[in-house]
Order: structure tokens, then sequence, then C-alpha cells
């Protein structure tokens, strides 16, 4: 047995490791998981200029990936929405109406300028082999740009699970400068769907977020809906709305959809109602407003590491200024390699040095001559000569020596010793060229990425501050019916999403809501619209025993008709209920032989408030009779 439970916990545990590592969760240094990753890649490896069948990019990303076509399929369709980094050619669904992308033979993609960009740099990329063996996968992409708060993410792992929003390009990058200058900064959600949002508890991408449909009034019996909620569609969202229209939460005559490129959803009033209150209405009881939980969770170091989205950007910064200045060292010894080369050429054509070594034919006499001449002109050299070099200057062909533009081969040199200057220059200060760089990116594609997402104050109001009280509910006594076409004079006046509290004389009570007709009771004690706030002093007994009982209590947890009970027995005899919590009451007792007191004064304040089934406080010893208001 213990062998079997080590092998299930060690199993789990890696498991469990498996997808939080590889599936589930964002690594931190490219905000990608393993899937999205891969198929950047893919497409990077693919990328000709030219659309890609979808198709093509799951078939060669499924070298790299080992949990088949689908998985990799919907990511890149999630991806491609994003509009960042994929160019997507023909049906990959729509994310206003949720409907599905075509099937990957129908559609095409590739990677935008954005992307090509600023994701991949091949000598600051470590790969690693695939699950089979047969080829190299990046270990993570050499990103420029902060992928993961730019598209958002979410995974559920096993014990965790992860949700960040995404944000906006250009209120990134500007955060970004804002952290290399050492200022303060910033950074809220942005999305496509636009909407409206409340950020007063986004707590740095940790905390949560209202978001509300744009929602336009025409005229007093017209609203239209013009952006919707992130993580809605317009489908959900006439589903939510004809859902509230059906329990008389609104009051509409229609709703039509007639959303193309963009949401437009036209709602018509009841007649008598007007736009302002039923647009309440619908951020009340509509997915018009939605509240969207957030946990940033990333994988760092190989392991799960909980953060703000100011963490992970200052991460980013951070990683951008290391990685560009890899590139600055990289690009500088190319140079450098490149002027030394070119110099050596010079020095070997102009000298005539290769008419030297004609009559020569041993190799290494060849070589010897080579270097003895070429030292002669050392004070050009960009660095030491090495035996390379000279056997690279014996790899000229006559031709190119014999076609040689001394004064060409110089401008060349001229441009590669400003471009060196240049990259020497900004590695002596390299914060100041990431500035320069994020701002070059700014300027080069923000315009394409204003925010959508308007961010103001939400104010959530309640039922009561949205529906007003204009359904009369009638209440017949004696026959125990209560509701709008009961025939009485006991009348109340409630709003649709009132219920009325029963409480009868057995003890027994239920929450009801409004109907047309329904039975409640003929022995009710206490019969009002149902609030959790009041306070009641209640004196009970149980006839069995004749013990009586008091007690204070809120009713504050029901379920709809259910029927509960307020005695400590199976049905108890209600002598006294009162909605004062202080109230003073005059108990008389049953009278007795020797009996010497027939009744006493209670008070409900010396009572502690406990719950509705509680039993109570014993009043007395003696058999109570009456019980009546002081």
């Amino acid at each position: 047995m213990s062998f079997v439970k080590n092998m299930i916990s060690r199993n789990f545990i890696e498991f469990a490791s498996y997808v939080i590592k590889d599936r589930a969760i964002p690594d931190i240094s490219d905000g990608l998981k393993p899937a999205q990753r891969r198929i950047f890649h893919s497409l990077n490896e693919m990328d000709d200029g030219k659309f890609n069948k979808v198709a093509n990019v799951i078939g060669n990303t499924m070298k790299y990936h080992p949990h088949g076509d689908a998985s990799i399929s919907s990511a890149l369709i999630v991806l491609a929405n994003k509009e960042y980094f994929i160019e997507k050619q023909g049906n990959f669904g729509n994310i206003y109406t949720g409907d599905e992308a075509s099937a990957a033979r129908y559609i095409e993609c590739r990677l935008t300028s954005l992307a090509k960009e600023t994701m991949f740099n091949d000598e600051l990329t470590e790969y690693v082999d695939s699950y089979d063996g047969r080829n190299k996968e990046p270990v993570s992409l050499p990103t420029k740009i902060p992928v993961l708060l730019l598209s958002g993410t979410e995974g559920i792992a096993v014990g965790m699970s992860t949700k960040i929003l995404s944000h906006n390009f250009n209120e990134l990058l500007k955060a970004q400068i804002a952290i290399l200058n050492n200022q303060e900064f910033e950074i809220y959600p942005d999305f496509f769907q636009g909407g409206i949002m409340d950020v007063s508890e986004y707590a740095n991408g940790n905390g949560k977020v209202k978001i509300r449909a744009l929602i336009e009034k025409p005229n007093d019996k017209t609203l239209i809906i013009k952006e919707i909620p992130y993580c809605t569609t317009t489908e959900s969202l006439i589903e939510s709305i004809d859902n509230a229209s059906k329990k008389g939460k609104i009051k509409i005559s229609s709703i039509n959809d007639f959303t193309t490129e963009k949401v437009e959803i036209e709602i018509k009033v009841s007649r008598g109602e007007n736009s302002t209150d039923v647009e309440k209405l619908l951020y009340a009881y509509t997915d018009c407003e939605v509240s969207v939980s957030l946990n940033c969770i990333v994988i760092k170091d190989g392991r799960p590491h909980e953060c703000g989205v100011s963490d992970l950007l200052r991460y980013n910064t951070e990683k951008l200024v290391v990685d560009l200045k890899r590139e600055l060292e990289i690009e500088k010894d190319k140079l450098t390699e490149k002027l030394n080369d070119l110099t050596l050429e010079m020095i070997f054509i102009e000298n005539r040095i290769y008419k030297k070594i004609e009559e020569i034919a041993v190799y290494d006499e060849i070589i010897s001559t080579i270097t003895k001449e070429l030292n002669k002109h050392k004070k050009l050299f960009i660095r030491e000569l090495k035996t390379e070099d000279v056997e690279r200057l014996l790899e000229i062909k006559i031709r190119r020596i014999s076609r040689f533009d001394i004064e060409n081969h110089k401008k060349n040199m001229d441009d590669i010793v400003r471009r060196l200057d240049l990259v020497k220059e900004r590695l002596k200060d390299v914060v100041k060229y990431a500035i320069e760089y994020i701002d070059n990116l700014i300027k080069k594609y923000g315009g394409a990425y204003r925010r959508k997402t308007k961010i103001r104050k939400i104010k959530t109001l309640s039922a009561s501050e949205i529906v007003q009280p204009d359904v009369k509910v009638y209440w017949d006594k004696k026959t125990g019916f209560l509701g709008t076409d009961v025939k009485s004079d006991e009348r109340f006046t409630a709003s649709p999403i009132d219920k009325f509290l029963v409480i009868s004389k057995d003890c027994s009570y239920k929450v009801v809501s409004i109907d047309s007709k329904t039975f409640i009771d003929t022995k009710v004690e206490y019969l009002a619209k149902y609030d959790d706030n009041v306070t009641f002093s209640l004196i009970y007994t149980d006839p069995e025993s004749k013990i009586s009982y008091a007690k204070k209590f809120k009713i504050t947890k029901y379920l709809t008709n259910k029927v509960y009970n307020l005695a400590f027995c199976e049905k108890g005899r209600v002598d006294y209920l009162s909605v004062n919590p202080k109230d003073k009451v005059v108990i008389e007792y049953v009278k007795k032989p020797r009996q010497k007191i027939n009744s006493e004064i209670f008070s409900f304040s010396e009572v502690e408030i406990k719950s509705s089934s509680a039993k109570g406080v014993r009043v007395s010893t003696k058999e109570l009779k009456k019980v009546t208001k002081k």
C-alpha cells in the first residue's frame, strides 16, 4: 500500500508541475505559454513574407508541441485575434459575436512587422531539443516588448490559476520609459471590445475590475449598445437581457442585433417606461455590467511566482536593457570583424601582396610571406593578425581583385566606422538607447493602438435605488392568498423584485416572491416586504411542555418558498411578535394554587440577537397565559 501511495504522490507532483510549467502558466521571460511560443517559432521558421495556411502552421508546430492540433489551432486563433503579432487573412471568428473561425485549411496568417522586429533574434535565443529529439525549439523568445501585459492571458493549473488582462500598447511603452527615467507610472487594462471600466479595485492586477457596456440613448424609447464588456459576446449579452426580461426585471418590447464589424444592439423599451430607467436595470440585472477578478501568477526561474503587473513591467524593462546591450555587443563584434576584414583586403590588394606569392609552391611559405607583408602595415590593423585572416585573403577570387574599387571600398569602411562609433556611443548609455528604441516603436506602431476602453468610476446601484415600487399586491386574510390578482382591501405597494416574509401562528415562516396568486396561510401572524435588516422580538410556547421562550433574531438567509421553523419544537405557538428589539411586555401566567406571582414585566433589551433557528431563553418556570405590550 505504501508503494502505491508513494507512486501516486510522485506521479501527481510530476503531473501538477508539468501542467503548471508547460501548459497553463506563462513564463515571465517572454510572457508566453509553451504552445504560444512554439506557434511563433514556427511562424518565424516558415516566414517568407507570404501568408501561410493555418493548417500548415499547425502541422509545422506539431514538430515541437506534443499535445495535438486542436490545442495549437485554438491558441493560434486567440493570438491572431489580439492583432499585435499575427496578421490574418480569412474568417478567424468574431470577438464581438462569438462566431467561430473557419476550418484551418481555409484561413491564412503570417507574422506582423511588429512581431518580426521585437520577438526574434537567433543570437540571443537558447535552444533545446524538442519532445522527440528531432528538432530544436527556443527556451524563450527574446521579446523586446511586454507581450504578456499587451495580450493578457488566463490559465488554470493544478492548485492555481492566472488571469492577466490586456493593456494598451502606447501606455505600456510609455510606462517603460517612465521606469527607465525613475518616474512613477500607472497602467490599466484596455480591451478590444471597448466599454467602460472602473479600476478603483484593480490592486496592481490582483484585485478586480468592473466593466460596463457603452449604451447610447438616441431617444426616450430606444437604447443602443455600441460597445460590450470584456469576456462577453453580443450573443451572451442578448441572452442575459432576454432572461432578465422574461423574469420581469426589465421591461422591453424588442431587441435587435445589427452587429457586423462594429457592435450595434438596439433595444426598444416598453410603453410607459423610459430609456434612462431601463439603462440602470440593464447594468443591474444583465451582463451589461460584469465584474472580473484577477490573479497575476507567472513562471519565474522555473517556479510559480505571484506578483503585480507593475512588477512584470519592471522585469520586462530590465530585460529589454539587458537584451539591447547584448545585441549592441554582438553588433560591435561583427562590425569590428567586418572592418578588420575590409582593412586586410585593402592592404592585400592595394599593395599587390598577392603578386608576391605567384611563384611560391609551398603552402606554409605562402602563409608566411603574406603574414610578413601584411605586418608591414600593422599600424592599420584593427586587431592582431590571425592565420584565419590570411587564409580568408587567399580565397579572394582574381575577378574581384581585378575589379577592386579603392574609393568604394574606403566608403564601405567609413560606413562601418560610423556605425561602429554609434554602437560604442550607445553602449556607453544603454538606458538612453533603450528609451530611444521604445520611443521609435511608439512612433512607428502606436497610431494603430489607441485606447478603446474608457476609465471611469462606476457606482453599482442597489435594487431599491433602481426599481420603483409600482406593483400592487393584495392579501386576502380569509382565503390566505397573496398576489397581484387577488381581490381584497388589504394592499401593499412593491417593486417587481420585492419578496414577502410570512410568519405563521405556529412559528413557521417562509419568503415568497410576487406572483399573480400565491397561497401563504390562513393563520398569519406577520406579513410584510422582506428586509434582512429587521430585528424580530419573539415569545413562543412549546404546546407539549408548556415551556415558553424569548428570542431576538434577523432572517438573513432563505430559499424562496421553503418553510422554516422559528420554534425549537415541531409546532410552536406565537405568543408575542414585534419588530422592536427593545420592547417591554407584560407576561400573564395561568393562575394556580399557592402561586404568588401571576404577572411579570419582561424586557427584550436584555436578550441577545441570535440566529432565527436559536432556541431562545426560557421566560419562566410558570405556564404562560398571555403577553401584552407594556
